[in-house]
């Protein structure tokens, strides 16, 4: 049981604010007696109730258990009430009433009605029970406290010590914390340092390998450039045996590519490809024409689907036209590798073109043989719809130039299947096309056009006996390779803002299912150019007009034949030719 000399009073309380008269003790004569020993406190109460049981008297603690504050310690616990208790009665003292919790001058603390009793029955010997100190009834005095708490002073150190290395592995732990954050984002950094360094690293690498074989390669007229990493080392000879205006300078590996465009101010290409596996995704790639011809996938808008034509716009080398059979047309920014503009169709768009005499207005050429003129500063609705005399999808679409036409007339030549058509744009009036007349040929599968000679070439194959005339329009992207058949190339001259002249027809072997992409050439030491692919050599063929002679054959690595194109630049001209999974460059000037 713990000492109760170890207690000491917290808080206070002044229910009773006077202290009520003590008596006095008359026979306070007594010289102060030697202090005697420890009087223990279990025996005291015992001492006192032996005494008392004798002489017929009450308990000494009876009146303590009359109060009613005391019925409270029947509901406490042992543990809530140690240090609570008198040490005399061995009942819980109290805030109020007899027992009220009290001390003498010695410090120990009792209930007031137990050392009351004490010292009256003392007689002269009135001393603490515990400590044997002299006290009369005037030393004692009432505390005022809610609770009477024993803290151990050792306890109390050991405590607050506990408390200040609490607090100091606290502040140690914010610290480490703060040091670790710092050491994660130095660790992100440097992780992305390290993969910034070896792109670098594979870059240079890929442009080493290019030079080495630039310094080994030697002249060749036969034969395959070697491979490197994907691309193909240009080769410096001529893949035709004989003189020609085009030399092979590139190769590029392009998996899934069916479309292309070149701007060579930015020396880049833009191609649609269909990237592998089931349900491959369509997306735009741009290819750099420098070393070591980084490329970059660009997404589609949502809902783009496969696109069946593009064009470079010829005044604003970063701005791309998107025709899509997801019924959209785009303009993409290829500063920033994102679209700008997405127009939404009333039926898929198999064709597209930049106006050549302004960079707001754009064209498309739908499936259902509609036109629609769109200015790229109204985006509400479009400022032109036509509809063609045929149903026929309009797969290839031209800007003409208007230095022939009337004032404020802008004008577009068309070809579907069903035929060529130059189509005037005059306000809001109503319109009828120019039908181009090119003879009974069959269904026309191409058109090329050149803006700077007015040269329009347009290719036809057999017409087959079938209602659905779809059927000569076949999709670009589908799977079906087809083989060669007769057809035929018919060279018409533009003359004035409506006229046409026919110039000549020759034979050609064209594909009986795809629709073939060819380029007219205006070179100023050759002439005008065709370039076009025969189904049946493998070959691209370049022939001289009005003529049609064949002036060289640049043999290609794959077949079939997607796409032709010819961009003209300061260094001279460079001809695309987009073969299965290749795209092969040809210049009639070393490329700088």
């Amino acid at each position: 049981m713990p000492n109760p000399s170890d207690y000491i009073a917290l808080g206070s309380e002044s229910e009773e604010e006077t202290e009520p008269e003590l008596e006095e003790d008359s026979e306070e004569t007594e010289e102060e007696q030697e202090q005697e020993g420890f009087i223990p406190l279990m025996e005291s109460p015992g001492v006192l109730a032996e005494k008392e049981s004798k002489n017929g008297e009450a308990t000494v603690c009876s009146n303590a258990g009359e109060s009613g504050e005391n019925s409270q310690g029947n509901e406490w616990n042992r543990g809530d009430i140690d240090g609570l208790f008198c040490p005399i009665c061995m009942e819980a003292w109290t805030t109020t009433g007899d027992h009220h919790v009290c001390c003498l001058p010695c410090g120990h603390i009792f209930g007031f009605s137990c050392i009351r009793k004490w010292l009256q029955q003392r007689g002269t010997t009135k001393k603490c029970p515990q400590c044997n100190r002299k006290s009369t009834l005037k030393d004692v005095r009432k505390l005022f406290a809610s609770r009477v708490v024993a803290i151990d002073g050792e306890s109390q150190k050991r405590i607050q010590s506990l408390e200040a290395k609490c607090i100091s592995l606290d502040k140690k732990n914010a610290v480490l914390i703060k040091k670790e954050a710092e050491w994660k984002k130095e660790e992100a950094e440097w992780k992305k340092r390290e993969a910034l360094l070896q792109r670098e690293l594979h870059q240079l690498k890929e442009k080493t390998i290019y030079l080495e074989h630039l310094l080994d390669v030697k002249p060749r007229t036969l034969g395959h450039p070697p491979s490197m990493g994907g691309y193909c080392v240009p080769s410096l000879g001529s893949e035709f045996n004989g003189q020609g205006p085009f030399i092979l300078q590139k190769e590029l590996g392009v998996d899934g590519a069916r479309l292309f465009d070149i701007d060579a101010s930015s020396k880049i290409i833009l191609m649609t490809r269909r990237l592998q596996g089931l349900g491959g995704v369509h997306v735009l790639t741009k290819i750099s024409l420098v070393a070591p011809y980084t490329r970059q996938d660009i997404s589609l808008p949502t809902g783009s689907k496969a696109v069946r034509d593009l064009h470079i716009c010829p005044s604003d080398g970063s701005l791309s036209l998107f025709a899509s059979l997801g019924k959209k047309l785009s303009v993409l920014s290829t500063k920033i590798n994102n679209f700008i503009l997405a127009y939404d169709l009333p039926a898929p768009a198999w064709s597209c073109s930049w106006d050549l005499n302004g960079s707001h207005q754009i064209y498309a050429g739908l499936q259902n043989g509609s036109l629609v003129v769109f200015d790229m500063r109204q985006t509400a609705r479009p400022l032109e719809f036509v509809n063609g005399l045929t149903s026929n999808p309009v797969h290839t679409i031209y800007s003409l130039h208007n230095s022939t036409l009337p004032s404020g007339v802008t004008a577009v030549l068309s070809a579907s299947s069903a035929g060529i058509f130059q189509w005037n744009f005059v306000g809001s009036e109503e319109r009828r096309p120019v039908v181009l007349e090119t003879g009974n040929q069959g269904a026309c599968i191409s058109l090329a056009y050149c803006p700077s000679s007015d040269d329009i070439i347009a290719s036809f194959r057999p017409r087959i006996d079938n209602s659905n005339e779809m059927a000569y329009s076949q999709h670009l992207l589908t799977p079906a390779i087809g083989q060669g058949v007769q057809g035929s190339h018919v060279h018409l001259k533009r003359f004035g803002s409506n006229c046409y002249q026919k110039l000549a027809v020759t034979c050609a072997n064209v594909n009986d299912v795809r629709l073939p992409r060819s380029a007219v050439m205006n070179i100023e030491s050759h002439g005008c150019l065709f370039a076009s692919g025969d189904e049946l050599t493998g070959e691209l063929v370049l022939q001289e007009l009005p003529s049609f002679t064949v002036i060289q054959h640049l043999k290609l690595r794959k077949q079939p034949i997607y796409d032709v194109k010819y961009v003209h630049h300061v260094d001279g001209g460079l001809l695309g030719c987009l073969c299965d999974d290749i795209l092969q460059l040809y210049g009639n000037h070393a490329l700088k």
